[in-house]
């Protein structure tokens, strides 16, 4: 007590109660900085982003953005880890935003199955660009495309050229009678004759044959459009399909694989307690007929993964490694059913194909009646000649002529043909109405998928925490001897059953949510926002529309 009253009035004389007390204040300011409470913490966040607000910092055009998980997301989602569906709508929303790469730092148990990962979209962008089956019906839209130049070469002239040239030997004898009297003459020589010409035809009608084939041509191309339209949605439907499969198989042959190492301790343990009595054989062969039937789920599960990294494969063309959770695409389809059959069909490529059908076949009537028509044509045509005979040196022709062709019976095909094609229009029309019975069914079979699948995950989520619960329960309740072996085995498998059952049901929610959209015609590259550039068949068209001549395709070959 001395020696502090001492230093008291040493710091008296020698500071003064002013520097006193600021030398308290620093060192209590310096233990709170070192303790730093939350009350204290939270007063310096918030003067932080208070002078944020007030004088921000400026942006610069960096190479890399740090993206965090603010204290609103953690409110509004809950805390971390995330399910995986909602770390992946993150990294897709990343993807679309640009993200070439995404780097994750911290302890976040989720994100190392996430990053770096294969996404749906990246997948289906790679089966966009590279699948086989899909590129040929763009090699098939591509040469529907030349059906118009060759319907417009009706509007043009051919034009045709000849020449010939060779040696001519003539060896010619004559008689003459003058009063009864016989005179023979001979005269023979050799000369070179050779001729050149050329000839163009134009047709100036045809009974409007030409127009209506062009409009024919120009209907089958859209056709072709809408057919390209309906593979794509193929290829699209079946690589999230693919997709899904293998992330399905993939969670399925995990779970197998933990119900076997749940199914070997629970044997280990119950020989245990079969040697010291607590339990009889049957309890250990009933446990070894578990872990075999569970072996053989395994085995199952790694076929039925197998075959599906194979159609994946197939599909993509890439194999699967490291796919990130798929999420649905309720976003992009209707929210209403009336909307979303109302919609499937006016944009179902299914749908207005069967519209171009008509038109064709419509336009196929016109074409055939135009046989009836009379037919006027003009020919010109120039020949030179050198020694075209023998008394003749030189010889040049010109004419031309104007033919006019008045169809008056043909046998009857004519009408046969008229005939015929008005039966194929009534034909296309029928098509039309069951390709929209056939799209309306489609349309309300995948609304109800989607609600269905909701429901079964709901159901299914349930069901696996009761499940849980239950074989918690169990397995106490058999400590005590209150519950077998079997007891245990039976609710282990109704655990597992139910964790199958959950991961089915998310693989069917989110293939439901692309079967409905495609069923209403929205599943594409552009609805979605795909990274990709998308193949554009117009380009094609216009680049050989009005091309006279050339045997080369627009890309060289």
């Amino acid at each position: 007590m001395k020696r502090l009253r001492r230093l008291r009035r040493w710091f008296k004389r020698r500071f003064g109660y002013a520097r006193l007390l600021c030398v308290g204040l620093l060192i209590g300011i310096a233990a709170l900085r070192i303790a730093d409470p939350s009350a204290i913490e939270e007063f310096r966040v918030r003067t932080f982003d208070t002078f944020q607000v007030f004088e921000p910092r400026v942006k610069t055009a960096r190479p890399v953005r740090i993206v965090n998980i603010d204290e609103k997301s953690l409110a509004k989602y809950g805390q971390w880890p995330w399910p995986r569906t909602l770390v992946a709508d993150l990294v897709t929303n990343l993807t679309r935003l640009g993200a070439a790469a995404i780097a994750c730092v911290g302890g976040m148990g989720a994100w190392p199955q996430v990053c770096g990962a294969e996404t749906m979209e990246s997948a289906l962008v790679q089966a966009y660009q590279n699948n086989p089956q899909l590129n040929a019906q763009r090699a098939s839209a591509r040469a529907t495309d030349e059906n118009v130049p060759q319907a417009l070469s009706g509007y043009r002239p051919r034009i045709s050229v000849t020449a010939s040239a060779g040696e001519q030997y003539s060896d010619v004898t004559t008689r003459s009678n003058s009063q009864g009297v016989n005179t023979y003459q001979r005269s023979h020589a050799t000369t070179s004759p050779w001729t050149g010409g050329a000839t163009v035809n134009q047709t100036l009608f045809n009974g409007f044959q030409t127009a209506n084939r062009t409009r024919a041509a120009e209907s089958q191309v859209s056709s072709g459009r809408e057919g390209l339209r309906v593979m794509e949605q193929q290829v699209l439907l079946s690589a999230a399909t693919a997709y899904m499969d293998v992330l399905r198989d993939t969670a399925n042959l995990e779970v197998q694989r933990t119900n076997v190492r749940v199914l070997e301790e629970t044997l280990k343990q119950t020989r245990d307690r079969f040697n010291v009595g607590e339990v009889t054989r049957t309890d250990v062969a009933q446990a070894e007929a578990q872990l075999a039937a569970g072996q053989s789920a395994v085995a199952a599960a790694e076929s039925v993964l197998n075959t599906s990294r194979a159609a994946y494969r197939q599909i993509v063309g890439t194999e699967p490694v490291n796919l990130a959770p798929g999420s649905p695409v309720d976003r992009f389809s209707p929210r209403v059913l009336s909307i979303a059959i109302e919609t499937g069909l006016t944009e179902n490529p299914n749908v207005t194909a069967a519209m171009y059908g008509v038109d064709i076949a419509h336009l196929q009537v016109k074409i055939n009646e135009g046989a009836l028509f009379p037919n006027l044509t003009l020919q010109g045509s120039v020949q030179q000649a050198n020694f075209p005979q023998l008394s003749i040196v030189h010889q040049f022709t010109t004419s031309i002529v104007g033919q006019l062709t008045i169809p008056v019976y043909q046998g009857g095909g004519e009408f046969s043909l008229i005939r015929q094609s008005k039966e194929s229009l009534s034909q296309q029309r029928l098509n039309l109405d069951q390709v929209r019975n056939q799209t309306r069914q489609a349309v309300v079979q995948a609304w109800g998928q989607v609600q269905a699948a909701k429901a079964q995950v709901t159901a299914a989520q349930s069901q696996v925490s009761s499940s849980e619960v239950a074989l918690n329960g169990v397995r106490e309740e058999a400590r005590v001897g209150q519950r077998t072996t079997l007891d245990v085995l039976n609710a282990q498998q109704a655990l597992v059953n139910a964790r199958v059952q959950l991961v089915t049901a998310q693989h069917d929610r989110v293939v439901a949510s692309y079967n409905l959209l495609a069923s209403v015609g929205r599943l594409s590259p552009q609805v979605m926002g795909l990274p990709t550039n998308v193949y554009d068949p117009m380009v094609h068209y216009q680049q050989v529309r009005d091309a006279w001549t050339g045997i080369r395709n627009p890309d060289g070959r």
